[in-house]
């Protein structure tokens, strides 16, 4: 199985930053792109936990140069290096812990 015959989770990111945009097809945009390709193809926590490890790996200011790159938001990234740094266990099936999003919109009512 080939990488682009993977089924995305959501459409791929692209670069806004400076080299991206001068030369897309330079060294520095094309491991933009790989990178934006890889996070498209995992869950959010996975994601999460990508983008701390590349945060990570490029040191100071890293936070902020994988934020740019992949669309995150600063502090996902910085949850990813906490969970990587505090060996965070895996929740088993669910990406998301139980009790979370919306409440119902029917209005629940009592049989008499």
């Amino acid at each position: 199985m080939v990488m682009v015959d993977l089924p995305a989770q959501r459409a791929v990111y692209l670069c806004p930053c400076g080299d991206c945009r001068r030369d897309p097809q330079s060294a520095v945009a094309l491991d933009h792109a790989a990178i934006n390709r890889v996070m498209a193809l995992l869950d959010e926590r996975q994601r999460r936990l990508f983008a701390g490890l590349l945060a990570m790996r490029r040191g100071h200011g890293g936070i902020v140069a994988v934020a740019t790159i992949t669309g995150l938001s600063r502090t996902t990234v910085r949850r990813g290096i906490d969970e990587l740094r505090c060996g965070t266990a895996a929740a088993g099936d669910r990406v998301r812990q139980p009790g979370g999003g919306r409440r119902p919109v029917e209005k629940k009512t009592r049989a008499w």
